[in-house]
């Protein structure tokens, strides 16, 4: 057994699954079972180093108390569920480590209520605050436990700069957190825009496709011109009618890329700001249900 900068003892995956156990079957959120860490990462630990040790957690704790009943993750980390109307349980992680800890239903869900209707940027001067919600992503796989009645309202992006932001950090969380709650199944949706109607773009990422980027310019001319038009905007080839950006490994700096790529190719085309902008087609696998509260725009 491991311990943290304060001598807290970090618990390993077995001893994980086990204090995962006790609190999933404490009566209460309250019988005195505190927050305890499960996981410490190194300064500096890369991507992959993350996600696997995250990995070994996550699924001791699921052979122990079976699948969570919402998926989910921050811009710093995964925020996985175990929920009835009484409890949750919570693994949730960050840069540095990730913690199980159990909560008041009602509680937890109402503070993090407010922090979706209450905060945010009210113009495009002001900071965003996508990076400190709750969680960006939840997934509903009609697993174990209850879902909530109602579900945030999500947050409005005040600038399509604030939009690629959070378009960034959703996509850098789905390339830490898809391969451990998800496997293989791959997560996308397409984005549409008001002010260029019937039109496409589409994102999606895969532990083993990558992330893919890719717009419908079926009614743009297949000439030298064009190609080089689209290729300055950051486009790698065209197959169909469609421009498309691939990354296969993606890290931060693809997943900021794929957010710029999205950003130029909807503002070349006329959108001027967020509230012109749907999600639409938002899936993993088509299984059960995607929300991206931290996308920033309506869907």
């Amino acid at each position: 057994m491991e311990t943290t900068g304060t001598d807290q003892p970090i618990l390993t995956p077995g001893e994980a699954g086990e204090y995962a156990l006790t609190l999933y079957d404490a009566p209460s959120a309250t019988a005195g079972h505190g927050s305890l860490p499960v996981l410490s990462h190194a300064p500096g630990a890369p991507l992959r180093e993350r996600r696997e040790s995250f990995r070994r957690v996550y699924e001791a704790v699921v052979a122990r108390i079976g699948e969570p009943t919402l998926y989910g993750g921050s811009a710093h980390g995964p925020s996985v569920r175990w929920r009835d109307a009484r409890r949750i349980v919570l693994l949730a992680g960050d840069l540095h480590r990730a913690r199980l800890s159990v909560h008041d239903t009602d509680a937890l869900e109402a503070a993090e209520a407010r922090t979706f209707d209450w905060g945010g940027a009210w113009s495009a001067d002001e900071p965003h605050d996508f990076d400190l919600l709750p969680y960006l992503w939840q997934l509903d796989r009609s697993g174990p436990g209850e879902r909530p009645a109602e579900r945030v309202g999500g947050r409005t992006a005040s600038s399509l700069e604030h939009f690629a932001s959070a378009l960034e950090l959703m996509l850098a969380a789905w390339v830490e957190q898809l391969p451990v709650q998800a496997g293989g199944d791959w997560a996308g949706f397409s984005l549409t825009s008001a002010a260029d109607r019937g039109r496409r773009l589409q994102i999606s990422y895969a532990l083993a496709d990558g992330l893919h980027v890719s717009v419908d310019d079926r009614d743009g001319a297949d000439t030298l011109e064009r190609a080089a038009l689209m290729r300055s905007r950051g486009w790698h080839s065209r197959d169909r009618g469609w421009w498309q950006a691939e990354f296969p490994d993606p890290e931060r700096p693809e997943t900021a890329e794929a957010a710029r790529l999205a950003l130029a190719e909807l503002r070349a085309r006329g959108t001027t700001g967020p509230k012109e902008l749907r999600a639409r087609d938002v899936s993993c696998k088509d299984r059960g249900e995607l929300l991206l509260p931290g996308l920033g725009i309506r869907h």
